[in-house]
């Protein structure tokens, strides 16, 4: 049975991190939303299946298995005991409850209506929602955002049907801690969660088709986070992929690679890229043409060929991280009812949970390089400073990359504790087109990892002049 049409001033498809940003940006400023979900659970793969499963995951891998505690100096804590599903999954559902909870009070107190079913186009302006008790609703909206997000990518080689064989959804629904893991893929999700495994003393083989952990990181990076997974126990299968997966019901699985070797493990994730759930949107119907993996096209403003609709978050593809998705639903609501005129997030940062986590915001050294722009890199160690220390972190670093002209910062990057709150300051100074003057004008508590800052700015300016005269201009003001 089809309803008479409700009108909106926005509709949002989807209520991960971005749909819910951008159905919370425009009510607040006193537009009618409807926000469609056709989950059980509002949040998305940000809340239930993704980010934050996945991180909270990691947080109970290293309290759980000591991990933090075994690095600080005359500290030996071993895992007491065999660790469980229920401990691992304890701090997750909290949060997720939690978050659940807290999406739908904001969603109420603003004054936005969540439609539940499976929405999809009927015309550009109109979503044609199929409600979970066989009834239909009929949505109008003068702007629409499309943020549904995406889910894991299956390749055919493998049995997902297995109970041992799982995507980067489905490893949070395990029942036992694995004793051997696989984890095809490295990138993001599958150094993450070959991380947090390896945390725990399961042994972990991670195997990629390129020859490198993360190369959109900074090199400098990306090696130390290699380094370090290498010294946790995770073994690295560069150059390979997996030409079949043979999954008995009883004993090891065995795959075999394409240099004809094999790898015999109790588990496998396969995290092989996400694809866009547009699928079943009928973006035709509305002139949409998704691309690649159902991606959807869109401008700076995340604006489509039809102007009037919009796609935020993982719809659109990378960075499809929750934090960038949030910022780009925001931009789209904001350009939509002209409330900006300008992207307020021009840069934007990367956080990778990996085991040490590592941030970056700007611009990598071998892309400066390239650009031919002469610039200086200044390196704090967290060894060296006492905050570190204290944390057991030895192999931290922070990396601040400068245009030399002027000392204006123009990257920075961050591997180690708290490496994703750390990269802010730097952020903040990318925002404001700032660099070693304000660094060394600026007093940090001590002892913090924050007092970094200085210290690699520092180690730039000794290597020439210009950094001489910044430190001299900072002094006498």
């Amino acid at each position: 049975m089809t309803t008479d049409t409700d009108s909106y001033d926005l509709v949002v498809i989807g209520s991960g991190p971005a749909g819910s940003s951008g159905a919370l940006a425009a009510s607040f400023f006193g537009k009618k939303v409807a926000m469609v979900e056709r989950a059980k659970e509002v949040g998305g793969a940000g809340i239930n299946t993704g980010t934050i499963p996945s991180k909270a995951l990691r947080e109970s891998a290293l309290l759980l298995s000591g991990s933090r505690a075994r690095k600080l100096l005359g500290v030996n804590i071993s895992l007491k005991h065999e660790t469980t599903i229920p401990e691992l999954a304890y701090l997750s559902e909290h949060v997720q409850n939690a978050l659940r909870r807290q999406t739908e009070m904001r969603l109420h107190q603003r004054g936005a209506t969540l439609v539940r079913g499976d929405g999809s186009f009927a015309d550009s302006h109109t979503i044609r929602v199929q409600t979970p008790e066989g009834a239909v609703k009929l949505l109008h909206g003068k702007h629409i955002l499309i943020a549904t997000g995406s889910s894991p990518v299956r390749p055919p080689e493998f049995p997902f049907a297995h109970p041992r064989v799982h995507d980067s959804d489905e490893i949070l629904d395990i029942t036992e801690v694995p004793k051997r893991l696989a984890v095809v893929g490295a990138g993001v999700i599958g150094a993450e969660y070959a991380c947090t495994f390896a945390a725990l003393g399961v042994e972990v083989h991670l195997i990629d088709g390129r020859d490198g952990l993360l190369p959109f990181l900074d090199r400098d990076i990306s090696a130390a986070i290699t380094a370090a997974m290498t010294r946790n126990g995770v073994r690295f299968h560069w150059k390979e992929r997996v030409v079949s997966c043979s999954a008995p019901a009883e004993g090891d699985i065995q795959l075999t690679l394409s240099s004809g070797a094999t790898v015999s493990c109790s588990d496998v994730l396969v995290a092989s890229g996400r694809s866009s759930n547009t699928e079943s949107l009928a973006l035709a119907a509305a002139g949409l043409e998704p691309g690649k993996r159902g991606l959807v096209p869109v401008n700076e403003w995340y604006q489509t060929v039809v102007p009037h609709i919009y796609a935020a978050g993982d719809a659109v593809g990378p960075p499809a991280l929750a934090a960038t998705g949030m910022e780009q639903a925001r931009v789209a609501v904001c350009h939509a009812f002209e409330l900006i005129k300008k992207t307020s997030a021009t840069i934007l940062p990367t956080g990778i949970y990996t085991i040490p986590e590592a941030s970056m915001a700007g611009l990598c050294e071998q892309q400066v390089k390239d650009s031919g722009e002469p610039y200086v890199v200044g390196r704090a160690s967290y060894r060296d400073n006492p905050r570190g220390r204290m944390t057991g972190d030895q192999d931290g670093l922070l990396k601040l990359i400068f245009r030399k002209s002027d000392m204006r910062l123009l990257g920075v990057h961050v591997v180690g504790e708290q490496a994703t709150e750390l990269v802010h300051i730097g952020l903040m100074a990318l925002m404001t087109e700032s660099g070693a003057e304000l660094f060394n004008r600026v007093c940090f508590n001590y002892p913090t990892l924050g007092d970094l800052y200085k210290y690699a700015t520092y180690d730039a300016m000794t290597q020439g002049l210009d950094g001489r005269r910044v430190m001299e201009a900072s002094i006498d003001s």
